[in-house]
């Protein structure tokens, strides 16, 4: 689904202050430690896990193309599972190239644009990458294929597979992992090395943001922007409206993976920590400012993944049959943006 990125606010001058505990800060009023962490070892690693998965993606639906058996078909739709969390564990920070690229939309774009697909599919066209790249983001990119590989139902049924969905499938995750590809390389150091921005943050000529503060409110507000779309966005347009059409991974089954994922992105910011990576965070800032509101946002967090993991049933069924648990999930997530913004970004900005 394409983002936008709330507008941060800079600020130039940097305040002092002390760090407590073990948090490795070389001198007051340095955060080089939470920036070179967070962007190294958790945004970087991220999307060289999405790269991946994506290609392990596409090998699994070139085998379901070569070969279509069930057995690879139930492999070709874990596979997207597995591509599906790292995205959705970087969405807490889509700020840099995946915005400024135009990424997002070849990756992510919903609704599925299914009277064009069945156009595309009906066409005459060869279905090749370059063909898939030059189509508009509803027509590729994760929700393309997982209308074509769950169904609508999520119950698709293998002897409804032609051959031109194949070669459509094959061709999409082509497109995928060249999207990916391009933004892992847009953030790599030996790319096009987006991450120096965050890590020479408010060095001159080194950085495009001029404070560490900066740098550290753009990161903060990606935090915000997520919680807000899965609270307001995400789970609050289908449930308000009771119209599953606007429900986002609906065709896998997969929106409340998508959902507890979005705010472990956020954990994993704030924690400073992705799969076996430890390191300050922003945490470690807030910890040093007060304490308790860093437990808070802390104990906000893993409520929202306990909360959205608790829905009953699938989140379509319970937007009908289980409304509670899908209102628990939105006022804890709801909860946890109003503590980001307004108590833990208003400490970011006064650094």
């Amino acid at each position: 689904m394409f983002k936008t990125i709330l507008p941060f606010f800079i600020t130039i001058s940097i305040v002092f202050f002390s760090a407590c505990g073990d948090d490795p800060v070389t001198q007051p009023g340095d955060y080089t430690a939470a920036l070179e962490n967070v962007s190294l070892d958790v945004i970087l690693p991220t999307y060289e896990d999405l790269e991946n998965k994506s290609v392990l993606l596409n090998s699994a639906l070139i085998a379901l193309a070569t070969d279509p058996t069930t057995e690879h078909l139930e492999n070709a739709r874990q596979a997207w599972r597995e591509a599906r969390l790292p995205w959705e564990q970087s969405e807490g920070f889509l700020f840099g190239p995946v915005d400024q690229q135009g990424i997002d939309p070849s990756i992510d774009s919903w609704p599925v644009n299914e009277t064009d697909l069945e156009a595309v599919l009906q066409s005459g066209h060869t279905l090749t990458k370059s063909y898939i790249d030059g189509l508009d983001g509803t027509l590729k990119g994760f929700h393309t294929i997982e209308y074509l590989l769950f169904g609508i139902n999520s119950n698709k049924q293998l002897n409804e597979f032609d051959a031109r969905q194949l070669e459509y499938l094959k061709a999409c995750a082509e497109s995928l992992v060249g999207a990916t590809t391009q933004l892992y390389n847009s953030w790599n150091p030996a790319g096009e090395n987006f991450v120096a921005n965050l890590t020479k943050a408010g060095q001159s000529g080194q950085s495009i943001y001029p404070s560490q503060k900066s740098a550290l409110q753009e990161i903060v507000n990606g935090l915000i922007v997520i919680a807000d779309e899965v609270a307001n966005g995400k789970i609050n347009d289908p449930f308000s409206q009771q119209d599953v059409t606007l429900e986002e991974s609906r065709f896998s089954a997969n929106s409340k993976a998508d959902f507890a994922d979005n705010i472990r992105s956020i954990r994993n910011i704030y924690l400073g920590t992705y799969q076996n990576q430890s390191g300050p965070g922003i945490s470690s800032i807030i910890k040093s400012k007060n304490a308790s509101l860093d437990e808070e946002v802390k104990v906000s967090i893993e409520n929202s993944i306990q909360k959205i993991e608790a829905i009953q049933g699938t989140f379509t069924s319970a937007i009908f049959n289980a409304p509670q648990s899908v209102t628990d999930a939105q006022n804890a997530v709801g909860d946890l943006q109003l503590l980001l913004e307004g108590q833990v970004l208003p400490i970011i900005t006064n650094l």
